[in-house]
């Protein structure tokens, strides 16, 4: 009978069956070999929900739901380009910082692409960018600020993170702190990219003008006291993240509804309905994979997973080029919830064997996340990109590749220097 419901969930997981029903079914026939009570796949269920942190999910994902609805990437690109359009390959610069903070602050990579790329493409191109060179730069940028707080997949490792009690303790906090250096090791080293490919070139900057700076802050001013409202109120010690995550979800709410006005009271209803939907899948997928997860670590798989590796690799550094590796195929094949819920139980124990601390894993996590969003030749932000565009997949492929090695450069330095990851938490 085991081996007949092995057989029919590989058939329905090739058919196209959801992942949560592929991992509650292997659950489910796992604790059925090892004699266990299936009730124990209701308790892991209900244990994730019986999480406190687990409340700044919903409430960050829905401001980050309003703010794609209303007018804040344009408001957000005019105030970064106010900024920093004087400067060489300002523009470029804009494009990368405000990529960055609109995906820290929705959530979603492919929102940023679509949000931000009608703004983007045609500004980049008119001020004598290559297009090549525009695409690349809008495709990429989509997913950079996963590591900037509140990310809601940074909060969800995290989460996973601590369900595991595995290594030395942690808050999110500081995971919140420890993505911060990466994040500017990853800007750096694509402005440094950017000037570098327009060398000797004529690439016309923005000219800076007080009045346009003073008009784009005053566009803006409702909605640039949230960063210092989050990160202030949380490492000051007013308030906790739970408690973050609620004033920025009513702030949001009142700013882009009674404020700017840009958003009606009845499209809440069907803003807070298609962001609970997104919440209530990760949660069921989170659920029956800690389930899951029970199961492997009652047959001690962890720990053989663990004595492979120490048999076949030696040291730390081999470890994590393997982890590399093997995080960048998965990023371009697995969306990154699927990715934390499934992925992250199982090599966390491997890695606090190798020493290696839980926070800088998920640094080295989702930074490998990032970079598999634009992996050839299945990354999801290559086809967000090549839809939204209307440019040919391979176009988009042959535009990405610069950016991805400079990234992956990056992504060296951040896995094989812990002081990125560690030193603002040390």
């Amino acid at each position: 009978m085991i081996w007949l419901g092995i057989a029919l969930l590989i058939a329905a997981a090739i058919a196209g069956a959801p992942l949560f029903a592929v991992l509650m079914g292997a659950a489910l026939l796992g604790f059925l070999s090892a004699d266990i009570p299936l009730t124990v796949v209701a308790i892991e269920v209900y244990r994730i929900v019986d999480t406190p942190l687990l409340v700044t999910l919903p409430l960050f994902t829905f401001a980050g739901y309003v703010l794609a609805e209303a007018g804040t990437s344009r408001r957000l690109v005019n105030l970064v380009q106010s900024v920093f359009g004087a400067l060489p390959s300002g523009l470029a610069l804009v494009g990368f910082v405000a990529c960055a903070i609109f995906t820290a602050l929705t959530g979603a990579s492919g929102v940023t692409i679509v949000a931000l790329g009608a703004l983007l493409l045609p500004a980049l191109t008119s001020a004598g960018y290559s297009e090549r060179f525009s695409l690349g730069l809008v495709t990429t940028s989509g997913s950079l600020g996963l590591l900037l707080v509140p990310s809601v997949p940074l909060i969800l490792y995290g989460i996973v993170a601590q369900q595991m009690d595995v290594g030395e303790p942690f808050t999110i906090s500081e995971l919140f702190l420890a993505g911060v250096l990466p994040l500017l090791l990853m800007l750096t080293a694509l402005i440094i990219y950017t000037l570098w490919h327009h060398r000797g070139g004529t690439v016309p900057r923005v000219p800076y003008s007080r009045r346009k700076l003073a008009d784009a802050i005053r566009d803006a001013r409702w909605e640039l006291p949230l960063p210092l409202v989050v990160l202030g109120g949380i490492y000051s010690g007013w308030f906790a993240i739970s408690e973050a995550a609620a004033i920025t979800a009513v702030y949001v709410t009142i700013v882009e509804v009674m404020l700017y006005r840009e958003i009606r009271w009845s499209a809440l209803p069907k803003i807070m309905v298609d962001s609970m939907v997104m919440v209530g899948g990760i949660l069921l997928i989170l659920g029956v994979a800690l389930a899951f997860t029970n199961f492997l670590v009652d047959a001690e798989v962890p720990q053989m997973l663990f004595d492979f590796m120490q048999a076949h690799v030696e040291s730390a550094l081999g470890f994590l080029l393997l982890l590399n590796l093997m995080l960048l195929v998965l990023g371009a094949m697995l969306d990154i919830f699927s990715a934390l819920v499934i992925v992250v139980p199982l090599i966390l124990p491997v890695a606090a064997g190798y020493g290696i601390h839980p926070v800088h894993l998920g640094i080295i996590f989702l930074a490998n996340m990032q970079i598999g969003y634009f992996t050839p030749p299945v990354g999801m932000n290559l086809f967000i990109s090549s839809y939204r565009f209307n440019r040919p997949l391979l176009d988009i492929y042959a535009a990405c590749i610069p950016f991805m090695i400079v990234l992956l450069v990056a992504l060296l330095l951040i896995t094989y220097v812990p002081w990125f990851s560690m030193a603002l938490i040390r």
